[in-house]
């Protein structure tokens, strides 16, 4: 018997930035008795180069000093089984498969996985069959696993189809108890931005006075990621954006998001209203920030002052991080800077000392309410509020890495 066997293992497949990130949170939470990585390659020269890569980080750190600090504990990945790819953290095994890159080809099911994180962002379609040539998230499942979660937003490639039954894309704290065990085995965490972004709508949503909502937009101001060039390079062919290729060193570049499309799955009341998103490329590491532009229709006081203001809309904040999402909302009333929130572990810090607030009124003349049919005996002037409210998140370890690793660790108590 080896030391994974009997255990409750979670399944990583990919070891790149949400990867390995996503083991040093199991490593910590320790719901899971162990893991099983698929890298499905060699990595350098040898099993010692591959544990290198797994203990250290650029941005966190290595993983010794990211888990324990200054308080003198010193632990490192040791050797167990060179053969079987064996390597243990602190009594934390971890097999590491080297062989396949499809998803029905690696052995969860002979590993004992239940659950899978698909970390690779390469299969994100719910729609392609498990016997895709090119590989898909149902693969994982006809391999034995029991589930799979991949991290980052669902992608249907066919126009036309629609999202299977057995498919849903969840936030923890906010729709991941619509998550039927019975019904869903393919599922999403959405996005990082997506998760911040949510967590700051959902209390407007749940407020009376907040979820009258008439436009809103948002913009993340974005940390650096993989898919941006380090020097420039030259576009691939049919390409309609050209900053992509554009030194990520050395520019902010505007570029796009699908956190608004998702956010209309987390929370489907969005699909009312005219959300619009777009993000800005910084030259940083991590942490993000959301900028939230919101328009209120609105009401007065009985001494004609706005209801919703600065004090209104934080009060509401306030309540929500000491309510239902404690822990995951954070409202904060200091300066804070990016590097501060830097593994900062929720999934959204309210910068309370930025939040904004406008009113003024929309004019209905009376000939323009009769022209449609509405009597009138004089102009109306509805008060709308606008709103302007931040919200940090560490769109690596922080946020999304420990909201991902909430939702594994659900996913796997409700196993039926």
């Amino acid at each position: 018997m080896t030391m994974l066997e009997n255990k409750n293992l979670i399944g990583i497949n990919g070891l790149g930035r949400i990867g390995k990130l996503s083991l040093w949170n199991h490593i910590f939470r320790r719901h899971y008795e162990g893991a099983v990585i698929n890298v499905g390659r060699e990595v350098g020269r040898s099993l010692e180069d591959l544990i290198q890569v797994m203990g250290t980080d650029s941005t966190y750190g290595a993983l010794n000093r990211f888990l324990y600090g200054s308080t003198g504990v010193s632990k490192k990945f040791t050797i167990v089984d060179r053969e079987q790819g064996i390597v243990d953290f602190d009594g934390f095994p971890i097999k590491i498969l080297r062989s396949n890159r499809n998803p029905r080809e690696i052995r969860w099911k002979e590993n004992g996985v239940r659950v899978v994180v698909d970390c690779t962002g390469v299969f994100n379609d719910p729609v392609a069959a498990a016997d895709d040539i090119k590989g898909s998230l149902r693969g994982h499942l006809e391999a034995g696993a029991r589930k799979v979660i991949l991290s980052a937003p669902f992608k249907i490639k066919d126009k036309t189809a629609k999202m299977p039954a057995d498919s849903y894309m969840m936030v923890y704290g906010i729709n991941h108890l619509g998550y039927d065990p019975a019904a869903h085995h393919v599922l999403s965490a959405a996005s990082c931005t997506t998760t911040g972004l949510s967590h700051m709508i959902y209390p407007l949503l749940q407020t009376r006075e907040t979820s009258r909502i008439l436009t809103a937009s948002m913009s993340t101001v974005h940390a650096a990621t993989n898919s941006q060039s380090v020097l420039d390079a030259v576009p691939k062919a049919a390409a309609t954006d050209l900053r992509k290729t554009r030194s990520v060193f050395n520019n902010i570049i505007l570029s796009t998001t699908g956190a608004a499309k998702a956010l209309e799955s987390i929370l489907p009341q969005i699909q009312e209203i005219g959300f619009m998103a777009d993000s800005v490329r910084i030259p940083t590491n991590t942490v993000s920030l959301i900028i939230l532009n919101i328009t209120f229709s609105s009401q007065l006081n009985d001494k004609g002052e706005p209801v919703i203001n600065q004090q209104f809309l934080n009060g509401i904040y306030q309540k929500a991080s000491l309510g239902p999402q404690k822990d995951l909302l954070i409202f904060s009333e200091q300066q804070n800077v990016s590097a501060d929130l830097m593994g900062f572990p929720a999934s959204v810090v309210i910068e309370g000392h930025e939040t904004h607030t406008r009113t003024g009124f929309i004019n209905l003349p009376e000939s323009l309410m009769e022209s449609m049919g509405v009597k009138a005996e004089k102009d109306l002037h509805l008060p709308v509020t606008h709103a302007k409210i931040f919200g940090w998140y560490d769109n690596e370890y922080g946020s999304y890495v420990s909201s991902l690793g909430k939702l594994a660790v659900y996913v796997d108590q409700n196993l039926k």
